[in-house]
């Protein structure tokens, strides 16, 4: 014992208070989060949760409210309702959460790919990047590949025309990517 400390001091030191103020609050902040999460998921996901009853109306009921401030106040209602549940009751519902958030960045970053290639292609470069792309996927139809990469850079040019050729050449690569898959 530290001669500043009495000895009252560290008797209560030893005992457990359980959670600090500051851990209660960050758990209460990530059930609201968890919440807002489960009211902005489309209702077919939400369908495949497995929520407790009470819980799900509540989601409901959080949803048909959209005033700014109300939608805040039931969302905090909400949060409360899932506390009143262990935390195991949410553990699966956390998983799936977390899975889904990394697959949506997996995905986001193949579209991002796809659209760096489709820059390339319409690049001045583009000769040597639609040679790659072909020696890559030898069983593209090469005419209608370069007929898009040429209509899709008059699109550019030109500002009142629609880029259909520019989302063509993109789904076009999309189908590509997802046949090497």
């Amino acid at each position: 014992m530290s001669p500043s400390r009495s000895r009252n001091q560290t008797e209560l030191d030893d005992a457990d208070y359980g959670p600090s103020r500051t851990q209660q609050r960050r758990d209460a902040l990530a059930v609201l989060a968890l919440a807002s999460q489960l009211v902005e998921l489309p209702p077919s996901r939400l369908a495949k949760l497995e929520l407790p009853d009470d819980v799900r109306r509540e989601v409901e009921a959080t949803r048909k409210v959209t005033a700014h401030i109300a939608h805040k106040r039931q969302l905090a209602f909400l949060a409360k309702v899932m506390r009143r549940h262990d935390d195991e009751a949410f553990a699966a519902v956390r998983a799936a959460l977390g899975e889904n958030r990394e697959k949506q960045r997996q995905e986001t970053a193949a579209m991002h790919r796809l659209e760096a290639l489709r820059e390339r292609l319409l690049g001045e470069d583009g000769d040597d990047a639609v040679s790659a792309l072909i020696e890559q996927h030898p069983g593209v139809d090469r005419q209608h590949l370069r007929a898009l990469i040429r209509q899709a850079r008059v699109e550019q040019v030109t500002p009142n025309k629609p880029p259909r050729a520019f989302r063509e050449l993109f789904q076009l690569l999309k189908s590509l990517s997802e046949s090497d898959a």
